[in-house]
């Protein structure tokens, strides 16, 4: 059974149940509109307390196909959560063997590049992939990489998208030396070193 937060009922979309269809194929891929639940929490360390930041889901749909913003959508004492809509994910056909290895994890997922913006340190997404190279690459800049379960609509069509265009790479067997024929001529096998 898969379930969802309060939060994604006012959102207008259940991450189980929820309807949108690709748009375009460019270079080969689809594009989904999403956006990001980023969670903001007060850790208390001693004397001091410090923020907190995670990325706790990923919506996709329709209506989240807006410009870029960060949308206040739950506050209590402990926490805070924002949507960042505007974003968008794409499949690209030469990524596809990245795509099927994440689907064949344990914890099949998609990963949101973010940075830290400068009025103080929150948290804001700038990329969503599914690809786990990709999220790996961004490891080497100052950004975070966060993982989040893809949500089961996406899983649908990123599972299709794998099964239309991902050909396995041909194992190629290398070639033997034929040991017996050198051995017959007077040839000794070369070693690559030089005497």
């Amino acid at each position: 059974m898969v379930t969802h937060e309060p939060w994604e009922d006012r959102l207008g979309v259940a991450t189980g149940n929820a309807t949108f269809q690709p748009h375009g194929e460019p270079a080969g891929g689809y594009r989904f509109p999403v956006s990001v639940i980023v969670e903001r929490r007060q850790i208390r360390r001693g004397p001091w307390s410090v923020p907190s930041w995670e990325v706790t889901g990923i919506v996709a749909g329709e209506g989240f196909r807006t410009e870029r913003r960060k949308i206040p959508i739950h506050e209590d004492a402990e926490c805070q959560r924002f949507q960042w809509s505007g974003l968008v994910l794409e499949f690209f056909r030469d990524a596809t063997e990245s795509y099927w290895h994440n689907l064949q994890g344990r914890r099949p997922s998609l990963f949101v590049v973010c940075y830290e913006q400068e009025d103080g340190g929150s948290l804001e997404p700038v990329m969503v992939t599914a690809d786990p190279h990709e999220g790996d690459a961004y490891l080497e800049t100052e950004g975070t990489v966060h993982a989040v379960p893809i949500p089961p609509g996406l899983y649908r069509w990123l599972e299709q998208y794998v099964v239309d265009h991902y050909r396995p790479a041909e194992r190629k067997m290398r070639k033997r030396k034929k040991w017996k024929e050198n051995e017959q001529s007077g040839k000794t096998p070369s070693s690559g070193r030089r005497h």
